[in-house]
């Protein structure tokens, strides 16, 4: 069963997947600025577009590219920043 997560007014939409990786998401955000919480470890890979992000205890902000991926801790807060409608793979540990 496909599991969809739709956050801020339907800008971004996600769908879940639990398999030999464990729990993932795979989604796309519109342009805009975002501001997400975690309870697990999270390894987000970009897909396609870019993500500008800016990680739990830096104060710099970070692109990303397709193919690159951050870590964001567990129990934390990041934002993101999006020029462009862009793709992502979360996964959660």
């Amino acid at each position: 069963m496909i599991k969809v997560n739709e956050y801020f007014d339907g800008n971004v939409k996600s769908m879940v997947i639990d398999n030999e990786e464990g729990h993932s998401t795979v989604g796309i955000m519109l342009p805009g600025e975002y501001e997400f919480g975690t309870s697990t470890i999270e390894y987000i890979t970009v897909i396609s577009g870019e993500m500008t992000v800016q990680i739990p205890g830096e104060t710099k902000w970070r692109s990303f590219e397709p193919f690159q991926t951050f870590m964001v801790p567990k129990d934390s807060k990041f934002k993101l920043k999006l020029k462009e409608a862009s793709a992502y793979k979360c996964i959660y540990k």
